[in-house]
């Protein structure tokens, strides 16, 4: 039955014999242990931010790392469309469109003698890398120079990020050439 016989037996039923037993010590240290690492954890990280908080930390971490695998790799879908988003990298990839482009493509993208980069008909491909290499390789049969060794990497990146802002803007211009791409 009982081990102990401070213990009481509080509640008999079929038999079973409910005991009013202790906690045991090392149960209860863990128990308080908890609630005051609780309560310190509490006072530093959500009220005096003392400290920063792990979620912050993680987030910057987070954007080093992406910032550091855009570095290694411009010319991912990620880092093209990141410069698209960044309106200064976007005035200088119109720099070097009006500079190089323009000819082929006209000022706004309609095309003349390249196609209408502003419609929804792609002949190489829509996706940011696949922009990339046109400009990059170019497509002699198609009277388009490469301009990689040309321009560079970080160039081609941002004129690349210029184009990409002028899909689907459908400005009137050259017949749509290609395949129908969103």
């Amino acid at each position: 039955m009982s081990a102990n016989p401070n213990d009481k037996i509080v509640h008999t039923y079929d038999d079973i014999q409910e005991e009013d037993n202790h906690l045991p010590n090392w149960w209860l240290f863990i128990l308080f242990s908890t609630i005051v690492f609780g309560f310190g954890y509490w006072l530093v990280f959500h009220t005096t931010k003392s400290l920063p908080d792990p979620r912050t930390e993680y987030n910057a971490e987070v954007d080093a790392l992406k910032k550091a695998r855009l570095a290694a790799n411009p010319m991912s879908d990620e880092a093209i469309l990141a410069a698209a988003q960044d309106p200064a990298q976007v005035e200088e990839g119109k720099k070097v469109f009006a500079s190089t482009c323009v000819s082929c493509h006209l000022a706004d993208g309609q095309g003349l003698v390249g196609p209408n980069l502003t419609d929804k008909f792609w002949i190489h491909g829509n996706k940011p890398t696949d922009i990339a290499k046109s400009v990059t390789e170019g497509y002699a049969d198609k009277g388009m120079p490469p301009w990689g060794q040309i321009l560079g990497p970080e160039k081609v990146r941002k004129v690349s990020a210029y184009v990409m802002t002028l899909k689907n803007k459908n400005v009137p211009g050259k017949e749509p050439q290609g395949v129908e791409l969103e």
